[in-house]
């Protein structure tokens, strides 16, 4: 999704913005429409752009920073609110669990997802119709699968967040359409399946022009996702769904672990081996393109020029010392140091490990955790106003980690305790894990995916499929949650403007 793939995509939204209103207004003979863009096989490619550039919603300077972390990230145990939160009652609403079904944030983010599935559904119903001599049939079939693919991605954020959605499988040009009831889930479900199934048959990789496009192994991870997700929610079925999962899972080739952890997430490595699915951002301004953000300011603490809006919770940093210092390098689990500054030997050695400065130095002896990861990597790019960062949204240390419960959960223990050895050994340094029983490797799954993934925002969903959320957050002192808030509710905008939904 490099140049290639995200200018075209400015081209085309402005066409699709208003192409739910197509049926309001005469066409213009001389003006692209959602009838007359869908020619041939750029216009398939363009269209496909506009589907990929709604991911997270990185387009919106602001938005994607200020939607999707404090929508998925606040909740979780792992990460506390910094100082300028207060000053945003609708993100202390999500910290707090006092929100209402007017809050601001997450109607955000279900209008963002629902767009991009609006997008989505444009290039699979007028790709799929091209004719032959408009687009190459195999070509024409892929873009149609990829278009399934972010459809699928875009339902799986929201069933990830609310109880029922609506699926919206067809592109709108009949206002009668408009209004929708909300899927029983396992109808949302079994939709979000079938069209990663389908999108399995995706390549195995792009060339260097069309990295961040969707591939083989990006719909097998998220479909061994789903079926896991789906497993733990429908227990009578669990075995089947395990198994399914397991399928995909063993499906996902070709990636391996990096060895530089923090790397993944500073700029320097974008697309790495490890990295299955990952949201593209370029510095470039070309032709109006705009993958750029002040995501570093949102993620840094104000010591180190951010806005402090979210800064690691003690329960994060206790995890992460929980085994002692036993890595191979004599410290504690080497994951601590790339996703976490803190007050430590090891930050205040006097070489400079904090663009070239001791912890002291910047925090003046304050005790004061603070998120290095998804911070640029030197200090040219700190200093930055703007940084183009990638967000890696699926990885093979996920795989791994799945596989091993799954394997655990179907009584293979000692296969699963090789898979998490490995993801120890790599990332963290760490020796192998002790203990064995089914139990234990449950409690060291759990460990693994707490300080593997901060800021990746996967543990709400992991709690929850667990039955953990309540305990997890009273473990950290967080109070005002109930299983009531499991889910966010509908939106009131959607409520207010669909009538087939109600309070």
């Amino acid at each position: 999704m490099k140049s290639k793939i995200m200018i075209p995509a400015l081209l085309l939204m402005a066409a699709s913005f208003s192409s739910c209103e197509d049926y309001l207004t005469l066409e213009s003979p001389d003006k692209l429409t959602s009838s007359s863009f869908w020619r041939d096989q750029s216009d398939a490619e363009a269209g496909l752009a506009a589907a990929y550039s709604q991911l997270e919603y990185y387009i919106d300077t602001w938005e994607f920073a200020e939607v999707k972390w404090p929508v998925e990230a606040y909740r979780e145990d792992v990460v506390k609110i910094g100082a300028d939160v207060p000053n945003y009652p609708n993100w202390m609403e999500l910290y707090n669990f006092t929100y209402t079904n007017g809050n601001s944030q997450f109607a955000s983010y279900w209008s963002n997802n629902y767009r991009g599935i609006s997008f989505s559904n444009q290039v699979i119903d007028k790709v799929g119709g091209m004719p032959d001599d408009k687009i190459d049939p195999t070509i024409r079939k892929q873009i149609v699968n990829e278009g399934k693919f972010l459809r699928a991605y875009y339902h799986l954020k929201l069933i990830l967040n609310w109880d029922k959605i609506i699926v919206r499988d067809h592109f709108i040009t009949d206002q009668a359409d408009l209004s929708a009831p909300l899927s029983e889930r396992a109808t949302a479900w079994d939709f979000i399946i079938a069209d990663l199934q389908d999108a399995t048959e995706l390549p195995v990789s792009h060339n260097s022009d069309n990295l961040g496009r969707a591939t083989k192994g990006a719909a097998y991870s998220y479909l061994g996702f789903a079926c896991l997700t789906r497993a733990y929610e429908e227990p009578a079925q669990k075995n089947e769904w395990l198994k399914k999962a397991a399928d995909a899972l063993s499906n996902v080739k070709g990636y391996e672990l990096e060895k530089n952890f923090n790397t993944m997430f500073d700029g320097s490595n974008k697309n790495c081996k490890e990295s299955i699915f990952e949201l593209q951002t370029s510095m470039s301004t070309a032709n109006g393109a705009n993958y750029r953000t002040q995501f570093h300011r949102w993620i840094g603490c104000s010591e180190l020029w951010g806005w402090d809006e979210i800064l690691p919770s003690e329960t994060l940093v206790k995890e992460y010392m929980k085994e002692g210092m036993t890595a191979t390098t004599g410290r504690y689990d080497s994951r601590l140091y790339y996703t976490i500054f803190l007050n430590c030997d090891y930050f205040n050695d006097g070489t400079g490990r904090m663009y070239g400065y001791d912890y002291n130095d910047w925090f003046e002896g304050a005790d004061k955790p603070a998120f290095r990861k998804f911070l640029p990597g030197d200090m040219a790019g700190l200093e930055a106003n703007y940084c183009a960062i990638n967000v890696p949204l699926m990885r093979y240390s996920n795989v791994l980690l799945m596989q091993a419960e799954i394997l655990n959960e179907q009584g293979n223990t000692p296969e699963a305790i090789s898979l998490i050895n490995k993801v120890r050994d790599v990332h963290g340094d760490m020796p192998p894990m002790t203990g064995s029983s089914q139990d234990a490797v449950r409690a060291q799954i759990e460990h693994e995916r707490m300080i593997e993934f901060p800021l990746e925002n996967w543990r709400w969903y992991d709690l929850r499929r667990w039955g953990k959320t309540k305990s997890a957050l009273e473990a950290a002192g967080r109070a005002g949650y109930d299983d009531s808030r499991s889910f966010y509710p509908v939106p009131l905008m959607e409520i207010n403007a669909n009538d087939q939904i109600s309070l």
